[in-house]
């Protein structure tokens, strides 16, 4: 009876370990990013989520399918441009799955494929590009490869959001041309900042001595005007004492009488005589006698 109490119990828990392990299996919670692509009996029966998911055990199989954007990185690919130049270019991608069930159905390893994709999608764009288009239009490229790729994942459920080029290396005789070209650039701008420096410092230096010509040149204009100005008020000032002495003058003439001027000829004579050069003196009545003689004749 204890042996038949304890099979008893033995079968009970292994019922109930076997309904736990089947409930689990049967109910799903898939997260609001997720979705359960569900095959019953090998046959698909569509995605299933958000929530909790009821699945049947052992008929049921489901397939977890991640609803976020996802970027993926492609390695350096050693890819040649139109003009037969060998380039590595690294890569990332990002894509978004919109159809759960085409994610699943349609390829088998979706991120294997589409790496694939990716590898030969690059060097056909890169093949179709010269070097210096390649190493100058990166935003270009990146169209290019986005529209490639989401022609290809298009049938997949899948969208390529973005394509972004992260590294391109050029060989190395290109580097080393690269960098001979910058430096002389480099050496070509300062050149020039150089040279615009200089003409800017000759153009303030003629600029100032204009300035300072035209400054000097007015100030020497001033000046003449100043003293042309002078000179006549000079003249004009000496002209008027002039005329005033002259006027002082015949005042003071009309004032000396017949005596005083007979006064003054004696004396004029007197001042003569004593001189000791030979001299002929007639007074003015001799003179006026003399005039009268030969007024008679």
């Amino acid at each position: 009876m204890e042996l038949l109490t304890s099979s008893a119990v033995c079968l009970v828990g292994a019922i109930v370990v076997i309904g736990l392990v089947f409930l689990a299996n049967a109910i799903r919670i898939v997260p609001e990013y997720q979705r359960l692509v569900v095959f019953r009996l090998g046959r698909s029966v569509g995605p299933k989520g958000p929530g909790i998911v009821l699945l049947v055990p052992v008929i049921d199989r489901a397939v977890k399918v991640d609803l976020r954007e996802q970027v993926r990185e492609v390695p350096h690919q050693t890819s040649i441009t139109k003009d037969n130049a060998p380039i590595s270019i690294d890569f990332l991608w990002y894509y978004k799955v919109l159809d759960p069930a085409e994610s699943v159905l349609q390829v088998g390893n979706f991120e294997s494929a589409a790496a694939g994709i990716a590898a030969t999608t690059l060097r056909a764009v890169i093949g179709g590009i010269p070097l210096d288009d390649v190493l100058s239009e990166r935003e270009h490229i990146n169209n290019m490869l986005r529209t490639r790729l989401d022609e290809v994942t298009e049938r997949w459920g899948v969208k390529v959001t973005n394509v972004e080029i992260r590294e391109i290396i050029p060989p190395r005789d290109v580097q080393d041309a690269m960098n001979r070209q910058m430096s002389a650039e480099r050496i070509r701008r300062a050149v020039v900042t150089e040279s615009t420096g200089t003409r800017e410092a000759a153009v303030n230096v003629a600029e100032g001595e204009k300035q300072s010509n035209i400054l000097r040149a007015e100030g020497q204009k001033q000046s003449a005007i100043l003293a042309a100005e002078g000179e006549r008020q000079a003249q004009l000032l000496r002209a008027e004492g002039f005329a005033q002495a002259l006027e002082q003058i015949f005042n003071a003439a009309k004032s000396v009488d017949q005596k005083t001027m007979t006064l003054q000829y004696f004396e004029t004579l007197k001042s003569i005589g004593t001189s000791p050069s030979t001299k002929y003196i007639f007074p003015m009545e001799f003179t006026s006698m003399l005039d009268n003689f030969l007024g008679k004749k």
